[in-house]
């Protein structure tokens, strides 16, 4: 086969993974160089490919396997997944790489590639991804001989069983759980887990909304972060009177939590609850978490016994100083959440199960088990604003805030974050949009009203710059 034209440069290649909107930015033919420019970088014998529910992943995919296997790669089709079930079938089945194809929770008119290599190490821009970039854009790509094969691989009843060794079913407690799979990839998982509960008698059941999968999404995009998408969940709680809500993004990495009133939780709040109740069983171990929000979980991993370590926030960041220092559990305020038996990738599993056995053995429900610390460390969520100059912007903010105290604190290990003995925010420019994204926390007496003054504060500083 001889080699492809050139083409413009593209700019669907994000810092963590690949991101486009359809047509232009990412297609049939993108995908295909996409996939000739992993095997020949990479040089992978096997590659487990899988894909979410949105009409367009389906011919993506096809298309990224048939540029495996012009390129020699056997191919293991994994059909509809999540993207933990790519990393998954990778460190389970000891192959050399994974892709999925989603578009998680951006708009319906956008897709994209989460990539990994071997033992699902990702790939982001400063380990390959930016070669396979170059080497799509230029289609030099060399002839194999002989052609790689696909064949279907199903790997679900491994990856139950997985996910199970996480929790003691002996200790699971009669629970109901709300499930939104807001009709994303995760409904073949809860499915296949509740057929698990029932054949282990489990106690706990499902109240299942919008789980059969949809590529049109008539509920909307599955993206709990959008307040108006969590109100079915919310509803579902009440009514039902069920312990627990969850809901998930389009590919499930993300599981977003409602306690029994129907009330989100920050995914903050989670990161901390995580790493404490982990640390029981390796006491002194490391817990990873972002820089965007930090206090609360420093205080409960430390009361735990545990060493807390802060990182850039970013799976591959995240991933990387888990694996340098050998961390258990790593956790973003974004609903990501790491385990090192997970080969140190995200699941949007493993969080809820093991807040479902906390639920059973501390007997308490999840607003006893987040409230204090929501009201010892009040946050504002992820803030977004659309700023054409946010570099500008973020310079800015530094020189009004840092000159007004000596005690200010500065790091800027992601983005600029500015610590007071009180309070603390996080600014930082988006990867995949012209946004920057601020947080915001305080602490100690009156820090609710502190944390209002400094939202309403940063908030007009941001809206009135002009630069």
């Amino acid at each position: 086969m001889p080699p492809l034209p050139a083409i413009a440069p593209l700019t669907c290649f994000k810092a963590y993974d690949i991101r486009g909107r359809l047509g232009d930015e990412l297609n049939v033919d993108i995908a295909y160089r996409i996939g000739r420019a992993y095997a020949q970088i990479f040089a992978p014998k096997r590659v487990a490919v899988g894909r979410d529910v949105r009409l367009s992943s389906e011919a993506l995919a096809q298309a990224v396997m048939q540029g495996l296997q012009d390129a020699g790669v056997d191919v293991l089709d994994l059909g509809i997944t999540g993207s933990e079930e790519v990393y998954f079938a990778v460190f389970h089945h000891h192959l050399e790489g994974g892709i999925e194809i989603t578009g998680s929770h951006n708009p319906i008119d956008y897709n994209g590639l989460k990539i990994v290599k071997q033992h699902a190490v990702p790939v982001s821009l400063n380990s390959g991804l930016l070669e396979i970039k170059q080497l799509a854009e230029s289609g030099r790509f060399i002839p194999s001989n002989p052609q790689g094969s696909t064949r279907p691989l199903n790997v679900l009843a491994d990856y139950i069983d997985h996910l199970m060794s996480y929790v003691d079913i002996k200790s699971l407690k009669p629970l109901k759980l709300v499930a939104n799979a807001g009709h994303g990839a995760a409904g073949h998982v809860i499915d296949a887990l509740d057929d698990y509960f029932k054949l282990h008698h489990i106690p706990i059941t499902f109240i299942k909304l919008f789980n059969e999968p949809d590529g049109t999404f008539p509920q909307g995009i599955p993206n709990p972060l959008l307040p108006d998408n969590r109100m079915a969940t919310q509803k579902a709680v009440i009514t039902h009177q069920a312990d627990l809500g969850i809901a998930w993004d389009g590919d499930f990495d993300r599981c977003f939590f409602f306690d029994e009133t129907g009330q989100f939780i920050e995914g903050y709040y989670i990161v901390g609850l995580l790493g404490a109740a982990l640390l029981q069983n390796e006491p002194q171990a490391k817990i990873v978490y972002d820089a965007r929000l930090t206090w609360n979980t420093q205080a409960m991993v430390e009361a735990a016994g545990g060493e807390a370590m802060i990182s850039q926030s970013g799976h591959s960041f995240i991933k990387q100083k888990m694996r340098e220092t050998g961390a258990i559990y790593g956790g973003e305020m974004s609903a990501h959440h790491y385990f090192k038996q997970f080969a140190y990738c995200d699941s949007g599993m493993i969080p809820w199960l093991l807040v479902c056995q906390l639920l059973s053995t501390r007997q308490q429900r999840l607003s006893a088990l987040v409230n204090k610390q929501i009201k010892q460390f009040p946050c504002s969520g992820e803030l977004n604003f659309k700023i054409e100059h946010g570099e500008l912007l973020i310079k800015s903010l530094e020189q009004h805030y840092a000159t007004q105290s000596h005690q200010a604190q500065i790091s800027y290990l992601d983005g600029l974050s500015i610590e007071y003995p009180n309070w603390r925010f996080n600014i930082r420019l988006s990867n995949t949009e012209p946004l920057v994204r601020l947080n915001i926390e305080a602490r100690g007496n009156d820090s609710a009203a502190l944390l209002h003054t400094k939202i309403n504060e940063l908030t007009q500083l941001i809206q009135e710059f002009n630069p």
